[in-house]
């Protein structure tokens, strides 16, 4: 257990970065991903560096037969490969398969960030108003302090991703910041 003195354990929970972007509203996705891309990359090499975990956590698309490599492979051969490419799993990332919006949604996530002494969690990836929302709710109401880049997740609707944010800094304590003023 970690002191009160001692910084707790962060993880940086990548969602959903592995997306063939082939469903409805994906080039609205896929424009503001090509700006979140360059500040999760940045994060993931900071975590790497700093020894803390770098969790994925992707949806499955609905095929109940995925692994992590066949959703990268997937998404690489998809419509935006180059916003894929730079966020490809390092060989030591963890990674969870979700099925439904939030990472933590019937998935071992839970137990992973127990099993990791981790009390914090820096949730970066896509899509704001809907799978980073609903994964930080969740991970609040487990007593879990999250952390979102502004500039590291990316969404649908501006207007949704700003109440998105502002709602996860008001209702869940988020701390919500630029990824390269974020503390890991």
């Amino acid at each position: 257990m970690v002191s009160e003195t001692q910084s707790p354990s962060t993880a940086l929970v990548i969602v959903d970065v592995l997306n063939p972007y082939e469903h409805e509203d994906s080039e609205q996705l896929a424009d503001s991903m090509a700006q979140a891309v360059s500040p999760i990359a940045g994060l993931i090499e900071r975590a790497r560096d700093a020894d803390q975990p770098v969790i994925y956590v992707n949806d499955n698309y609905g095929h109940w037969n995925s692994s992590s490599q066949k959703l990268l492979d997937a998404a690489l051969d998809g419509r935006h490969p180059e916003l894929v490419e730079p966020l490809r799993p390092p060989e030591d990332a963890l990674f969870v398969i979700k099925a439904r919006h939030s990472a933590f949604y019937e998935t071992p996530l839970e137990y992973l960030l127990r099993q990791l002494d981790v009390q914090r969690i820096m949730l970066c990836g896509q899509v704001t108003e809907q799978c980073i929302l609903y994964s930080a709710l969740d991970a609040y109401v487990r007593h879990i302090r999250v952390a979102v880049p502004s500039d590291g997740v990316a969404f649908i609707d501006r207007e949704l991703h700003e109440a998105a944010l502002e709602m996860m800094r008001r209702n869940m304590r988020a701390d919500v910041q630029r990824a390269a003023d974020c503390a890991l």
